[in-house]
């Protein structure tokens, strides 16, 4: 499991770490990594032009030391220092004592333009509120560049703890961070200025309790449920699916068809399209008699397609099993009503509609996706998967954040959407709690749509058809 930590628990690491080891070993550990990575993506060193962009802050030593044991390895060093009174005075004498040049920022643009490799140094994690105007011509002179670009811990300009990009920020092909990831290098947009990303271990103890966490195979490996000897269709758990109207038909078939690859042992379908979800899928089981009649189940999936059916949605959430509330669900149920429930709630919504539950525009949410998923699941005590370019999991309980790791731009597709649904769905059905069943659901759903697309476009249904390679990929 990959883990995220904020700016201040880091902080109090470093300290901590730094008051047991010899002066500067942090930073030399820090360079050393960031030296190696750099070498990695020039290929060769001897003979290349490195700029180094040179803030204030410990960043800029990083880039400096680095830049010296690149320069000594027989790169051409040039140092471009923002604040040349406050530059890192020891990593400063370090490059000059290796062959490295300097430059101010004004004689920037001519040696970027010849560099064949960048180094961001100009703005440490605690950055906020994008570049300043003299950092943001520097960005623009790289961008116009041949060069590759590596980040110091983090893109200069995006905002470490929360993903958000407020201004202008400088585009990474690869960001080395120390000790820990950043929240802002797995949560969009942020995510997008930092290219790969490339951890250093730098020995830094750090707490149990993490902003973020990434799943890995592994760890979705241990949660997805797996039959015994004795089971039955039964025992492995049955899931309602309260979905579909005249109009929307297809999103019932597709949550059957994520439901019926979820684990559970049986899929029960009640709505208005019964005729196509048995067409497709004869082992459903189909009932017209509403969902308090439909008979037991271990979790309800409720709202794709569903038009206005709110009887239909009020009756689900009247259940005492785990409830998925996804697209019609989300928006005819009722805030009381969910807050009110004793059973878990998994509400899986995408920015717009979040945005209108949450009263904010669209725009809002896609700045700030952390902040919008923490404030929607504490508004309605349930666990929100807010779905999109990164997919987030959050429990009103508290405690991480899940991020999604899978995926490809090709799931955003009509009808991707029922399909998680059903997924997920199921997962609760077998025994999940509401956060493991979200976060392993769209780690499949996301990793079958990679199978899925390969590379071209792709169909809801392809992608629920390729859950199984999925499950059988993660559990290999």
């Amino acid at each position: 499991m990959r883990t995220a930590y904020g700016v201040e628990t880091v902080r109090a690491a470093e300290r901590e770490s730094a008051a047991r080891l010899a002066e500067g070993a942090l930073m030399q550990r820090a360079a050393a990594g960031l030296a190696a990575a750099c070498a990695d993506l020039l290929g060769r060193v001897y003979g290349r032009r490195v700029v180094l962009l040179v803030g204030s802050g410990d960043n800029g030593g990083d880039a400096l030391y680095a830049g010296a044991r690149l320069a000594r390895r027989g790169a051409g060093v040039t140092a471009v220092l923002l604040t040349p009174g406050r530059a890192h005075a020891g990593g400063l004498a370090a490059l000059r004592r290796a062959g490295g040049s300097v430059v101010a920022a004004g004689g920037a643009e001519a040696v970027v333009a010849r560099a064949n490799l960048v180094v961001d140094g100009i703005v440490g994690i605690g950055g906020k509120g994008g570049l300043r105007p003299d950092a943001e011509a520097l960005a623009g002179a790289v961008a116009r560049s041949r060069a590759r670009v590596v980040a110091v811990d983090l893109p200069s300009g995006v905002e470490a703890d929360t993903g958000e990009v407020r201004g202008a920020a400088l585009r990474a092909d690869l960001t080395v961070t120390f000790g820990t990831h950043k929240p802002g290098l797995l949560i969009d947009p942020a995510r997008a200025y930092a290219g790969s990303v490339r951890l250093v271990d730098i020995g830094l103890a750090l707490p149990a309790g993490a902003e973020l966490e990434a799943l890995q195979h592994a760890d979705v490996a241990r949660l997805l449920p797996e039959p015994a000897a004795e089971s039955d269709k039964y025992r492995r758990g049955v899931v309602g699916i309260a979905a579909g109207s005249a109009r929307y038909p297809g999103a019932a078939v597709l949550a059957v068809s994520g439901a019926l690859r979820g684990g559970a042992g049986a899929v029960r379908y009640v709505g208005p399209a019964g005729d196509a979800v048995i067409a497709r899928f004869p082992e459903t089981l189909v009932s017209d008699r509403g969902p308090a009649a439909a008979g037991r189940v271990q979790a309800w999936v409720a709202g794709p397609g569903a038009g206005d059916d709110a009887a239909g949605v009020a009756e689900v959430l009247d259940t005492d099993v785990p409830v998925l509330l996804d697209a019609d669900g989300l928006r005819l149920a009722e805030r009381d009503a969910v807050r009110g429930r004793t059973a878990p709630t998994l509400m899986t919504p995408h920015a717009g509609e979040a945005a209108a539950l949450l009263g904010v525009r669209r725009e809002e949410v896609e700045g700030a996706r952390l902040a919008a998923v923490r404030e929607l699941a504490a508004a309605y005590r349930a666990t929100v998967l807010l779905k999109g370019s990164t997919t987030l999991v959050a429990d009103h309980a508290g405690g991480p954040v899940r991020v999604n790791a899978t995926g490809t731009p090709w799931l955003a597709t009509a009808g991707s959407g029922d399909v998680l649904s059903g997924l997920a769905g199921s997962l609760l059905a077998s025994g999940l709690s509401a956060l493991d069943a979200g976060s392993a659901a769209a780690y499949l759903h996301g990793l079958a749509g990679r199978f899925a697309a390969d590379g071209a476009p792709a169909g809801a249904h392809d992608i629920a058809a390729r859950i199984p390679d999925a499950w059988r990929d993660v559990r290999g």
